[in-house]
């Protein structure tokens, strides 16, 4: 496809346009999807992988964030949403 005319610039702009469009008929079509699976009751997400208790407890004996995401083998991350819990 040669881009150094108007006709390339324009067709190239179109398959852009095309995918875009495709992307977001997708998205929708995810969307209502999860909708019906958790009106039926079927979609829940992931569980948990931690309990914000044991994380509570290893910062109440004293340990940093970091700390305690390397004895649980989680992000940091995880552990301030526990914590904030």
């Amino acid at each position: 496809m040669d881009t150094s005319s108007a006709h390339g610039k324009a067709f190239l702009d179109m398959l852009g346009v095309f995918a875009e469009f495709e992307t977001n008929l997708r998205r929708e079509r995810q969307m209502e999807g999860i909708a019906k699976a958790k009106a039926k009751g079927v979609y829940k997400g992931r569980p948990k992988s931690i309990k914000p208790d044991d994380v509570k407890k290893l910062k109440a004996d004293g340990l940093g964030p970091t700390e305690i995401a390397k004895q649980l083998g989680i992000g940091r991350a995880s552990v301030y949403r526990a914590l904030g819990e």
